[in-house]
C-alpha cells in the first residue's frame, strides 16, 4: 500500500484554510496513496482570544469544512485523516482527529487526550478509549502531537494490534521528529505516519509578544515539519524538510507489523505484564521526595567479553571511577557468567572481587539467584537493592519472573534497576518514574538499533530521568536537562528547538565511559502550563494497558 504525510501552515481564516487543505490533498492524491494524513487543527491557527473565539472557529460534523475534505476522500478514492477543534455540547470544543472513508464518510473519531499547554485553556480531553478503526487497507489508530509525546495514547492503541498509527501534529519541536514521532513505531512494531504543520503556530501579527511569553526566540515558533513515514523497526521511510509545504509518500506491506518478535525470539506484546502496570491505571501525585543531588559522575562499563576475563575489566573500570570520583558504574547484564549452571557461584565471587575495589562507589550489573535472572546494586559493604525480571524473554527462557518495582535512595538519589529484555517495555520505566525514581541503571544486551537510536532516549525524556546503560556495545549515558519547562526561564542553555531531549555520551569502545547526570532535574515533569508529562498521562482511559488483551 502507499500512504501520503502532508503538510502545510494554516492561518486565522477557516475558509483560507479549507481552501489549503484542498490543495494540498490535490496535491497528495497525485501519487495516488491508499492514505493522507494531513496536520492538526488545520481549521483553524491554534491560538484564540477566548472561549467564545474558540468555539466560533471551531467546525461541526455537518458543516462544509468537514463535507468538503470528504467530497475529496470520494474524488480520489482514499481514506484522509484530518484533525480539527471540532464543536461540542454546551459550548464546549475538542481536539478531534477524523478519519474519511473512500466513499467520503466519516468513519473514525478520537478526541486528542493529552492537552499542550495553552489547549488546556480551550479544549476538552477525550473522556473514552480510542478504538482501533477496521478499514479496507488494514486496522488503524489515530492520536494527534502531544499524545505521542509519552507512551501511553500509542501504546493503548497498539497493544490491540492496530498495524498503522496515524499522527497529527501542530508543533515547533524539532524533538517530535527525531525522537517522539519514530520511537513510537518501533516501540511498538507497527507503522506510524505523521503530519506537522510548517509556518508561524500564532497570528503572525503576535509572534514577538507570544515568543516573549514562552521564554523562546520567535524564530521558533513556527511548524517544524519534518512530517515522516516511519516502519517498525524504527526507520524513517519518507521525512519533508523541516520548512515548507511538502508531501512524502511511501509504499509498504502493512503485513510487517503483525509481526512483534524480536531477534531472541522475545514476543514484545505477548509478554506483557498487564497485571504490573495497573499504577499507570491510577491517579498519580508523585513529585513528593526530596530531590536529590543537583549533579553527579556516573559511569557505563563496557565490556564485551565474559568470564574471569570481564571481571578483570571491571575491576581496572572500579578503579578509574573512584579515582575520577564517579558515584554509580553499571556493568552490562551477566557479563561476568560463562556457565548457566554455575552461574550463582560465578555472581557471588564476581560482587565480591568487584567489592575489595570499591569506596565509595555503588555498582549495577545483574547476577543468576535461585534460578532467576536478578538485578543487583552494591557497594563495599554488600548488595542494597535487587530486582527481579519482570518480563519473560527469548534469550533468558529458564529465569523465574519478579512480581514488582523495586527503588533504593543512595545519598545522591533514588534508584532504580531495568534489566534485559525490560528495557524495552516503556511501562517498565513508567513504573519507576511513578516512585519518583530519578536514575535507572540498565544492565542489558542490546539486540535492535532502535534501542540505541530511539528508546533509551525517550525513556529518559518521557519520564524525566538519567538513564544509564551498559551492554556488550553501544552502551551510554542519558542525562536530563535541567531547563525543560516552557514559559520558564532557562539558565542553563538556550532553546534550540528541542524541548526534552537529553544530552547523551556514548561509549566508543569497552571501557567506563563518563558523564555528568542530574537527579534533581527528575522532579520537574512540567513541560508547559497544566502539562505534566508523568501525572498528565490519560490514566483514566488506560484499561487496555492495565488489562489483558
Amino acid at each position: 500500500m502507499r500512504v501520503a504525510a502532508v503538510q502545510f501552515g494554516v492561518v486565522a481564516d477557516v475558509a483560507a484554510n479549507l481552501q489549503t487543505c484542498m490543495r494540498m490533498i490535490d496535491e497528495a492524491a497525485k501519487v495516488k496513496p491508499d492514505v493522507i494524513v494531513l496536520p492538526e487543527f488545520v481549521n483553524h491557527i491554534a491560538w484564540y482570544r477566548d472561549a467564545a473565539h474558540c468555539y466560533g472557529v471551531a467546525v461541526s460534523l455537518d458543516d462544509v469544512f468537514i463535507h468538503a475534505i470528504g467530497s475529496k476522500a470520494k474524488e480520489h478514492g482514499c481514506y484522509i485523516k484530518i484533525n480539527v477543534t471540532l464543536k461540542r455540547d454546551d459550548g464546549k470544543v475538542s481536539g478531534t482527529n477524523v478519519l474519511f472513508d473512500p466513499a467520503g464518510n466519516v468513519v473514525g473519531l478520537t478526541d486528542k487526550q493529552i492537552l499542550m499547554g495553552n489547549e488546556n485553556n480551550f479544549l476538552e480531553k477525550s473522556t473514552t478509549i480510542a478504538p482501533i478503526l477496521e478499514t479496507e487497507v488494514g486496522r488503524v489508530g489515530m492520536y494527534a502531537c502531544m499524545d505521542g509525546v509519552i507512551p501511553e495514547v500509542a501504546r493503548a492503541l497498539a497493544v490491540r494490534r492496530p498495524q498503522m498509527l496515524l499522527n497529527s501534529l501542530n508543533s515547533f519541536a524539532h524533538d517530535e521528529a527525531s525522537l517522539h514521532i519514530p520511537v513510537r513505531a518501533a516501540e511498538n512494531k507497527v507503522f506510524v505516519v505523521a503530519a506537522n504543520k510548517v509556518g508561524s503556530l500564532v497570528p503572525e501579527e503576535m509572534r514577538e509578544a507570544v515568543a516573549a511569553r514562552l521564554k523562546i526566540d520567535p524564530s521558533f515558533l513556527e511548524g517544524a515539519g519534518e512530517s515522516q513515514i516511519v516502519a517498525p523497526d524504527g526507520t524513517v521511510l519518507a521525512k519533508a524538510p523541516m520548512k515548507g509545504e511538502a508531501v512524502v509518500f511511501a509504499d509498504f506491506d502493512l503485513s510487517e507489523a503483525d509481526n512483534k518478535l524480536r531477534p531472541d525470539g522475545t514476543d514484545i506484546m505477548s509478554t506483557r505484564r498487564p497485571e504490573l502496570y495497573a499504577p499507570l491505571g491510577v491517579e498519580s501525585t508523585s513529585g513528593g521526595k526530596t530531590p536529590g543531588a543537583e549533579s553527579l559522575l556516573a559511569g557505563a562499563g563496557q565490556v564485551s567479553g565474559q568470564g574471569k576475563e570481564a571481571v578483570a575489566s571491571a575491576l581496572k573500570m572500579i578503579a578509574e571511577g573512584e579515582k575520577a570520583g564517579v558515584k554509580l558504574i553499571v556493568l552490562p547484564e551477566l557479563f561476568h557468567i560463562t556457565d548457566l549452571d554455575n552461574a550463582e557461584k560465578e555472581s557471588f565471587e564476581m560482587i565480591c572481587a568487584l567489592q575489595s575495589e570499591l569506596k565509595d562507589a555503588y555498582v549495577a550489573t545483574s547476577i543468576v539467584e535461585d534460578g532467576m535472572h536478578v538485578g543487583v546494586m552494591f557497594n563495599k559493604d554488600g548488595v542494597v537493592l535487587k530486582q527481579p525480571q519482570l518480563h519473560k524473554s527469548g534469550r533468558h527462557a529458564w529465569s523465574k519472573l519478579g512480581d514488582e518495582m523495586t527503588v533504593f535512595d543512595a545519598e545522591w538519589g533514588r534508584v532504580a534497576l531495568v534489566i534485559g529484555n525490560d528495557a524495552i517495555y516503556p511501562e517498565t520505566f513508567r513504573l519507576a518514574a511513578l516512585k519518583d525514581v530519578e536514575v535507572v541503571a540498565v544492565p542489558t544486551l542490546i539486540l535492535e538499533k532502535w534501542e540505541v537510536e530511539l528508546g533509551f532516549k525517550e525513556r529518559a525524556a518521557e519520564n524525566r530521568m538519567n538513564v544509564i546503560v551498559a551492554s556488550k556495545s553501544d552502551s551510554g549515558i542519558y542525562a536530563i536537562t535541567e531547563d525543560f519547562t516552557l514559559w520558564t526561564e532557562w539558565k542553563n542553555r538556550p532553546f534550540d528547538g528541542n524541548i526534552n531531549y537529553p544530552v547523551i555520551t556514548m561509549s566508543q569502545g569497552d571501557g567506563l565511559t563518563v558523564a555528568e547526570i542530574h537527579p534533581a532535574a527528575s522532579v520537574n515533569k512540567m513541560v508547559s502550563q497544566k502539562t505534566d508529562v508523568l501525572n498528565g498521562r490519560p490514566w483514566h482511559i488506560a484499561e487496555p494497558i492495565v488489562s489483558e488483551q
